[in-house]
């Protein structure tokens, strides 16, 4: 079943957003039953969106066949409990072709990615979102980062021509670019949090009404993830920063020390707490056994 633009809108918009890893066998290919375990085990805890092939998930190494046979899966598991979406992007055609394959198996939304070129003009961006948007039905959530970062004059110009841009995630953490975005835009778009590690921004977020984020550490550590949100929601400083202290600041240090480890420490904590999903694909690479170990004692000190 599934969910309609309001209910959407409500999810995206108000509680944890979860990122799963996309699961590879030793052979370096999708791992469809060790995929289906994760999303049944994601999908038993407090989360309100579940983002199916998404950074975390590794999008950027998907081939279109693979990227249908995830999200239907991922349909499948869900049935309809929560939102799922996926993503789209690379090109403007590229990203057609994704939308409507995420479409066609029943996904709820997309999460438009960045399109794969240098530098790319304001005017150029609001165009290669708006023909994307154009070509599918779904609830579309534009993703703020790289080489796609819209300003807020074209964040309202995007608004204004596709009536299915519901939201806007941020990959950038440029908090008074964001607050200019939303204090213009107002409600008529969810904000999202989405830098990597989105928990280390998470109150400067709520301090400008973005309400909600992506938590990719959720993929190892899905109780303190849960926590922790619920805690910052609540107003708990003192848990907020013992959590931050104890485990995002070291995080964050450790994520720091190599381009794309936002996404391979991810795979390497799946993988420490006996839920491994292999490894990334190239271009990404998987942290040292030292690394490993120093994320190890993180987690071990967080599920005390």
């Amino acid at each position: 079943m599934k969910s309609s633009k309001e209910q959407v809108v409500q999810a995206i918009g108000d509680g944890l957003l979860s990122f799963p890893i996309t699961d590879f066998d030793s052979q370096g290919k999708f791992d469809k039953e060790s995929y289906r375990k994760r999303l049944e085990w994601f999908i038993s805890h407090d989360i309100s969106a579940v983002f199916v092939a998404g950074g975390t998930g590794e999008f950027f190494n998907l081939t279109l066949d693979e990227f249908r046979e995830v999200v239907a899966l991922a349909v499948e598991v869900v049935d309809g409990k929560i939102p799922v979406i996926a993503s789209a992007g690379l090109s403007v055609e590229s990203g057609k072709a994704f939308a409507a394959a995420a479409e066609e198996v029943g996904a709820d939304g997309i999460l438009l990615m960045p399109p794969y070129l240098t530098e790319c003009p304001q005017d150029g961006l609001v165009e290669y979102a708006r023909q994307i948007c154009d070509s599918t039905e779904l609830n579309v959530i534009y993703y703020n980062r790289g080489n796609g970062i819209l300003n807020a004059d074209s964040v309202v110009k995007l608004a204004e021509q596709c009536p299915n841009l519901v939201g806007l995630k941020d990959g950038k953490g440029d908090m008074q670019a964001l607050n200019k975005i939303v204090k213009t835009v107002g409600d008529r778009l969810v904000y999202i949090g989405g830098v990597p590690t989105a928990e280390i921004f998470a109150e400067a977020y709520l301090a400008i009404g973005v309400n909600t984020y992506s938590s990719a550490v959720f993929n190892f550590v899905p109780d303190m993830a849960v926590k922790f949100y619920k805690e910052l929601r609540k107003g708990n400083r003192e848990v907020v920063k013992q959590i931050t202290n104890d485990f995002f600041i070291p995080f964050v240090d450790l994520r720091d020390r190599k381009s794309g480890y936002a996404v391979g420490l991810i795979k390497a904590g799946a993988n420490i707490i006996g839920r491994s999903a292999g490894d990334v694909r190239a271009p990404l690479t998987m942290p040292t056994k030292e690394e490993c170990q120093e994320l190890e004692q993180l987690i071990n000190r967080v599920k005390q």
